[in-house]
C-alpha cells in the first residue's frame, strides 16, 4: 500500500502544478504587466519557468520596468532560490569592485560548473589570486603575445578566408557560427595546447571535443533555469541532460589528459615553446606553490587548460557570429568599416588605429555579449546602492545582455546598432566604465588581457 500512497502523492503533486502553470498562463494573458505574478509558498518560479527559453529578453523587461535596474526574484522558500537581478551601475560597482570580497563566485558556483574544476574561473580567494598571478606573468611574456596574432593571422590566411572564398564561389550555405567555433577552437588549441586539430576544414570534420563542449553548455544552462535539487537529483541518476554532460565529460577529459600525458613523454617540446601548456609544465617545475591548492599537476594542468579552452573558444566566437549579422544587418555601418581597412595597411601595428571597426566591436558586444550573465553568492548581509538588501546564501545575478539594452544606461536608442556612441568628438574611442560595459568583467576579476583603464577598446 506504500507504493500506492507514494503514487497519489506524486499525482496530486504532479496536477498542482500543472494547475499552477495554467493559472499563470491565463492571469499573464489578462495583464500587460511585464512584472512577474508572485505565487504563495513558490514565488515566482512558475514565471521563469514558463519564459525559460527566452529568458534574456524576459528580464530586459522586467528590468526595464524597475528604476533602479533592479528586481528580486523569489522562489520557493525552502529551495533558497532568492536571487536579485541587477544591472544597474553603482550596484555592479558595488559587487565586482568595491565590495569584491563579500561577492566571492561561492561553492554554489564551483558545483553547478563542476567540469572546470578548481580552475581559475571557478575559484575565490588564496587559490584564484595565485592562478591569477601566474596566468597574467605567463600571458604577458612578449613572445606569447607575438605568438596570439601571429597564429590566428595565419588561420584566418591560410585557411578562413580561402573557405569563405570557396564557398562563395560554390554559392554554397554555410551555418556562419559553426565556422567561427571551428576557427577559435583551432586557434585556442594551438595557442594552449600548442596543437592544431585542423577542425576548420572544407570537410567540416565531427570533432568530439568541440560536440562534448556544447552539450556541457547545454546542460549548464538548464541548470540555472530549474531548482538546484533537481538538477543535483538529474546528476545523481544520469538522466536527461545529466547523463549527456556525464558523457561530455568524459570525452573532455580523456582528450585533455592524453595531451598532457603526450607532452610530458615528449618532456615538453613543441614547436614553439609558447603555447600556455608548455609555459605552465615549466612553470610548475620551477615553483611548487600550485602544491597548496591541487592534489597534483595532473589536475591544476587539466582545470587550466579546460578554464582557457573554454573562454577562448566560446567567447570569440560567440562575438564574431553577432558582430558580422549586425553588420550585415547594417549596410551604411558595413560600408563604413570597409572605407576605413581600405584607408589603411592593416598590419598589427595599425589595427588599433581603426576606430570605427573597434567601435563597432564594442557596439556588438554591448548588444550580445558573449556570456549574457554573470553571478555571484553573498557572504555578509550588504545594502546596495539602489537600497536593495541581500542576505548571505542569496544569489546577485547580474544579466549583461540586458545591461545593453536599458534606456536608463544607454539612452533612448539603446537597441539601436549605433557604433557612432562609441567615437568622441576628437574621433576616438569612448571610454566607457567597466561597470556599465561588462563585457570584459569588472573590478580585479577582469579579463587578464584587459584592465579598466582600458575597457571600451577592443
Amino acid at each position: 500500500m506504500a507504493w500506492s500512497s507514494s503514487l497519489v502523492v506524486f499525482l496530486v503533486t504532479l496536477l498542482s502544478i500543472a494547475l499552477l502553470l495554467l493559472l499563470y498562463k491565463q492571469r499573464s494573458k489578462e495583464s500587460n504587466s511585464c512584472i512577474p505574478f508572485k505565487w504563495p509558498v513558490i514565488g515566482h518560479l512558475p514565471s521563469l519557468i514558463a519564459q525559460a527559453n527566452k529568458i534574456h529578453d524576459w528580464c530586459v523587461d522586467i528590468l526595464s520596468h524597475e528604476s533602479s535596474c533592479s528586481f528580486m526574484f523569489h522562489g520557493p522558500w525552502f529551495l533558497k532560490m532568492n536571487i536579485l537581478l541587477t544591472c544597474d551601475p553603482s550596484n555592479v560597482n558595488h559587487i565586482f569592485k568595491l565590495n569584491f570580497s563579500n561577492y566571492p563566485k561561492g561553492d554554489a558556483f564551483n558545483e553547478m560548473f563542476d567540469i572546470l574544476g578548481n580552475g581559475i574561473i571557478n575559484t575565490d580567494g588564496e587559490s584564484w589570486r595565485f592562478q591569477r598571478k601566474l596566468a597574467h606573468s605567463l600571458m604577458n611574456k612578449h613572445q606569447f603575445k607575438i605568438s596570439i596574432v601571429s597564429r590566428s593571422r595565419e588561420k584566418a590566411e591560410k585557411v578562413l578566408l580561402p573557405l569563405l572564398d570557396q564557398t562563395a564561389e560554390q554559392d554554397k550555405v554555410i551555418d556562419l557560427q559553426d565556422v567561427f567555433g571551428r576557427f577559435t577552437f583551432d586557434t585556442s588549441c594551438s595557442l594552449v595546447l600548442g596543437e592544431d586539430p585542423a577542425c576548420l576544414a572544407p570537410d567540416f570534420p565531427v570533432m568530439p571535443f568541440a560536440k562534448a563542449v556544447e552539450e556541457v553548455e547545454h546542460a549548464l544552462f538548464l541548470r540555472h533555469t530549474v531548482p538546484v535539487i533537481w538538477w543535483k537529483l538529474k546528476r545523481l541518476f544520469k538522466v536527461g541532460s545529466e547523463k549527456k554532460m556525464f558523457m561530455a565529460k568524459k570525452v573532455i577529459n580523456s582528450f585533455v589528459d592524453e595531451i598532457i600525458s603526450n607532452r610530458r613523454s615528449d618532456n615538453c617540446m613543441t614547436k614553439s615553446d609558447y603555447d600556455l601548456l608548455t609555459m605552465y609544465m615549466k612553470s610548475l617545475r620551477e615553483d611548487e606553490l600550485w602544491k597548496g591548492y591541487f592534489e597534483s599537476d595532473k589536475y591544476f594542468l587539466r582545470d587550466t587548460l579546460l578554464s582557457f579552452l573554454s573562454d577562448g573558444r566560446d567567447t570569440i566566437s560567440v562575438a564574431l557570429t553577432w558582430f558580422f549579422w549586425l553588420v550585415t544587418m547594417n549596410p551604411q555601418a558595413e560600408s563604413k568599416i570597409l572605407e576605413e581597412l581600405r584607408q589603411d595597411q592593416v598590419t598589427r601595428d595599425v589595427v588599433g588605429e581603426l576606430v570605427y571597426l573597434q567601435a563597432a566591436l564594442c557596439e556588438s558586444l554591448r548588444l550580445f555579449p558573449s556570456i549574457p550573465f554573470t553571478r555571484r553568492s553573498v557572504l555578509m548581509a550588504d545594502i546596495l546602492p539602489t537600497g536593495h538588501r541581500v542576505l548571505p546564501e542569496m544569489m546577485v545575478v547580474v544579466p549583461i545582455y540586458a545591461m545593453g539594452r536599458m534606456k536608463a544606461i544607454w539612452g533612448e536608442d539603446c537597441m539601436e546598432f549605433k557604433p557612432e556612441r562609441w567615437i568622441t568628438e576628437e574621433g576616438m574611442i569612448r571610454h566607457e566604465p567597466p561597470n556599465k560595459f561588462l563585457s570584459f568583467n569588472c573590478g580585479p576579476r577582469t579579463c587578464l588581457h584587459f584592465n579598466d583603464d582600458v575597457h571600451g577598446k577592443v
